[in-house]
């Protein structure tokens, strides 16, 4: 915000030098206008949200799962009812979200309009969520999944929920994760499993590829496998079996990248990708 101030300042009064009202711009700072570069965010391991739903306490360690697994922002797991959540059809339905103003809960629309969308859940942790809804929530399709403990009608306090996720990170050794980085662990999460872009977008309630496109991150340790897959692709087959019959045993997918080529990774049952053209 400082940097965007500074550089309008420079362009006011770089006008004012053309129209003779000043001798010179007095804004000389060099790289003052430009925006501090943003705090790169390394997303939770399975091992750390294993920590984080295990330390938190009882009645939110499903939010965690959700907003993790779901990459659901937390103003709208905080607003989720009985209703939204159908674990039959394995989907969370997000159509509302609740921000705090000035003390005060006021429950609105999603961030955007693509905001209002159908979460599939993954199926591990449907037993988790059954759980929660028999011991935590309120009977009822309006019941809150995640409401106050002092008044049940209400919503969890902004404050509470901070506090036990300061505790629960902690115990996982990761102080600087954030709880709104849950849903960049989704969302990178989602990526590792080969989700394109439209999808992670249609996922993650964004309204632009361009948004889906800052949680395409790998997780740490990802690039090491790749490293792996590619040395195996340059190893001889192994013998007692030829390379025509190794690729007949192949299973053949799809996948998406810029290469039009047939990769076949080594392994004791190989896997023939087909990479289409873009």
């Amino acid at each position: 915000m400082n940097a965007r101030a500074y550089a309008l300042l420079r362009a006011i009064l770089s006008t004012a030098v053309t129209d003779e009202l000043l001798a010179s711009n007095p804004c000389r700072i060099r790289s003052a206008s430009n925006p501090p570069t943003k705090k790169e965010i390394h997303p939770a391991t399975i091992t750390e949200l294993d920590v984080l739903v295990r330390e938190m306490p009882n009645h939110l360690g499903a939010l965690v799962l959700l907003c993790a697994w779901c990459a659901l922002r937390v103003g709208e797991v905080l607003e989720l009812r009985r209703r939204d959540l159908d674990l039959n059809r394995g989907v969370v339905k997000v159509t509302r979200a609740v921000s705090w103003v000035r003390g005060q809960p006021i429950v609105g629309t999603p961030k955007s309009a693509a905001g209002t969308r159908e979460v599939s859940v993954p199926p591990h942790i449907v037993p988790a969520l059954q759980q929660h809804l028999e011991k935590h929530v309120r009977p009822g399709a309006d019941a809150l999944l995640f409401p106050s403990m002092r008044d049940r009608q209400r919503h969890l306090q902004p404050t509470v929920l901070h506090t036990a996720w300061r505790k629960a990170r902690a115990a996982a050794g990761r102080e600087d994760l954030r709880i709104h980085d849950l849903r960049h662990t989704g969302a990178t999460l989602a990526a590792m499993t080969g989700a394109t872009l439209a999808e992670l977008q249609a996922r993650l309630g964004h309204s632009t590829v361009a948004a889906a496109l800052r949680y395409q991150h790998a997780a740490q340790g990802r690039d090491a496998e790749i490293a792996a897959k590619l040395s195996e692709l340059a190893s001889p087959p192994s013998s007692g079996m030829s390379s025509d019959a190794r690729s007949r045993t192949g299973e053949v997918r799809d996948i998406t990248t810029p290469l039009d080529m047939w990769v076949i990774f080594g392994s004791s049952a190989p896997v023939l990708c087909r990479c289409p053209s873009r």
